[in-house]
């Protein structure tokens, strides 16, 4: 077990600093353009930022040593996951208020604005994700593209199998590249399938929008017939849909249909087309910097019945859809 005070990732220095700016411009070169302020004027600032790349991800040591704001408004090209080695850190994103600890971890979404709060105690390993590689490992577990943005739960609960099991494989990989086992640019194809492994733990063990979908790849390809009916679904959220308009246009009849979405899903049709009518109105509640209204939101998914809609979501997501900003 690692010590929760070690410093990783040694042997590839890249930044050691005491001064904001540079410690701004340095991290902004790796990540993206954020803002940087110290919480309390007369703390004194002792960044370390440790840092290696392979092809599609990248892996930090990050320590301010001081209390620090942090503002980099939307990732756009990357997810994040940061895990807290020790101390602790407030994190928003977006609707998720989140304290960062030994026994939570984040994982930002690039579409969802995010604000943090370090304190000078606080170490993280981070690992960088390139936001379409995680899709095209997503769409090979799956056997097609994603339907939409893939959006994950920003709270990894570490003290669970799932959460721990991801701590441990970055912990293991800030490990491997301090060895140079990895990412030493000595072999592309090791460091390829390490990226491949990762990005598949995380999208395989942790709660997103594609996680019953990913749940039924792990039982093998969906039935073309299963596949015809999730594309109506999509393509007609707006829409009055009955069940037996999907069985129609899946090529079965409703029996079938019933079954095998039970198979694939552990959830009836209709639930299905609910669940995915709320995960697009939660996207589109989210990542607009000029959000659409709750009502606008609700009548273009399909839910005619703003309380109704307003307990599926609460049901859903814990929350209210006006809660969401």
């Amino acid at each position: 077990m690692y010590s929760r005070h070690a410093e990783f990732l040694t042997s590839h220095p890249l930044l050691r600093t005491s001064d904001l700016d540079e410690a701004r411009h340095v991290v902004t070169e790796k990540f993206c353009a954020h803002k940087l302020m110290m919480s309390r004027g007369h703390d004194s600032l002792a960044v370390t930022h440790n840092h290696v790349s392979g092809v599609n991800v990248s892996v930090n040591y990050l320590h301010y040593g001081a209390d620090v704001q942090i503002d980099p408004g939307m990732l756009e090209g990357f997810y994040l996951l940061q895990v807290p080695l020790s101390g602790s850190a407030f994190v928003r994103h977006r609707g998720d208020e989140i304290e960062a600890s030994a026994t939570t971890a984040t994982l930002l979404n690039p579409d969802r604005e995010t604000q943090m709060s370090w304190h000078g105690d606080c170490r993280k390993l981070l690992l960088q994700i390139d936001r379409t590689y995680l899709n095209a490992v997503a769409e090979d577990l799956l056997g097609a593209p994603p339907a939409g943005p893939i959006r994950f739960d920003p709270a990894v609960d570490l003290t669970r199998g799932s959460g721990r099991l991801i701590r441990d494989m970055v912990v293991r990989t800030a490990e491997l590249a301090e060895k140079a086992a990895l990412f030493s640019g000595r072999d592309r194809a090791q460091d390829l399938w390490a990226e491949t492994d990762l990005v598949s733990v995380l999208l395989n063990h942790h709660a997103s929008n594609i996680s019953h979908m990913l749940a039924a790849a792990d039982h093998g390809a969906l039935p073309s017939g299963i596949r015809r009916a999730l594309a109506y679904i999509q393509a007609n959220l707006s829409e009055p849909v009955r069940i037996a308009d999907i069985a129609r246009n899946a090529d079965m009849n409703v029996r079938t249909l019933q079954k095998g979405f039970q198979r694939a899903f552990g959830l009836s049709p209709m639930q299905v087309l609910r669940n995915t009518r709320l995960d697009a109105a939660r996207y589109q509640l989210s990542v607009r910097r000029d959000p659409p209204s709750v009502t606008d939101v609700a009548f273009t998914n399909g839910f005619s019945h703003l309380g109704r809609f307003s307990r599926d979501y609460k049901n859903r997501f814990g929350h209210l859809p006006s809660q969401v900003h």
